[in-house]
């Protein structure tokens, strides 16, 4: 369902068809198999995507399709990374925005992953040629990538409430009011109250710019960024694609990871684009940064080792 929200009619995110991302799953299955993997993992879900761009592609490697029971909501990605997992999988391309792969990290924090982009804010997932991530997942899933110099571990947010962790953020966790929990359109900058960003990247879209346009912080950076939002600056940011809008900011400041950042308890906590924690007067809500996300591969320096090796595609 990545790319597919009202944020097409509210804003102007890109519409990713089922037709698009079939070619996709095409790909990332064409360049793991031309690397010589022995099995590629799929799972069935309610549109058939990955299970139809297989049917009839001429692979030596054997598909096995998996099973999971499906809600229509976000645990049906949880399940199937579940499934994924307990058939010793380890090493996962994957389709869909920041909040689809939030929920992969969640899941299994300890994966290997190549994040494709088909969401709507997609400040996480990488924009790279689908073939060539799948000759990488196949090379790191074979044991031929040094995986200490061509991956790093993604930074996450920590939501915690109530001394109890709830969730985790791969880019923001957002603090909001006046809003309602599964509200998928844009978010109007007034209610915004304050955020912590792993990244604050000006070239973005979403929350991330926001913090980006202010003060930097790159996915490299060992710390994250709090926002607080009122009077003080005013930045146009794009807080969906192609749509732009006055955000007012009071103070950043740089969180070192561990710290642990105190937010205020009234509204609702949004997490990389969705809105899912309605949170009460009274309750303690925290939230800190750490490096403990998937294994992220560097696609460009991971394709220059194979070369520089010999790691070139199976004849067969």
């Amino acid at each position: 369902m990545a790319g597919r929200d009202v944020r097409r009619l509210a804003a102007r995110a890109s519409t990713v068809t089922h037709e698009a991302k079939m070619d996709c799953v095409a790909r990332i299955a064409a360049g793991a198999d031309a690397m010589g993997v022995d099995e590629i993992f799929i799972v069935r879900e309610p549109f058939r995507i990955a299970e139809r761009a297989l049917e009839w592609m001429r692979l030596n490697a054997k598909v096995t399709l998996l099973d999971v029971e499906l809600t229509h909501d976000l645990s049906d990605t949880a399940r199937a990374i579940e499934a994924f997992r307990d058939h010793g999988v380890d090493h996962v391309a994957a389709l869909g925005g920041d909040g689809t792969h939030r929920v992969i990290a969640k899941t299994a924090p300890d994966l290997y992953l190549v994040p494709l982009s088909t969401g709507t804010n997609n400040v996480f997932s990488l924009t790279v040629e689908a073939t060539i991530a799948g000759e990488v997942v196949a090379l790191g899933a074979k044991r031929q990538l040094p995986q200490d110099r061509l991956c790093r571990r993604a930074k996450v947010a920590k939501l915690t409430i109530d001394s109890h962790v709830q969730d985790i953020g791969l880019i923001d966790v957002v603090r909001i009011e006046d809003d309602f929990v599964g509200n998928y359109r844009p978010f109007d900058p007034v209610k915004l109250r304050e955020m912590v960003l792993t990244r604050a990247e000006p070239d973005a879209i979403g929350m991330s710019p926001i913090g980006g346009l202010m003060e930097p912080v790159s996915a490299d950076d060992d710390c994250g960024l709090y926002v607080k939002f009122g009077k003080g600056h005013t930045r146009r940011v794009p807080v969906s694609p192609g749509y732009f809008r006055d955000v007012h900011i009071s103070q950043t400041s740089k969180l070192p990871f561990e710290c642990r950042c105190e937010l205020e308890s009234a509204g609702l906590i949004a997490i990389d684009g969705d809105r899912l924690h309605r949170i009460e007067s009274g309750q303690r809500v925290s939230v800190e940064i750490n490096r403990n996300g998937p294994h992220v591969y560097d696609i460009a320096a991971s394709m220059r080792f194979a070369a520089e090796h010999g790691l070139s595609a199976h004849l067969k």
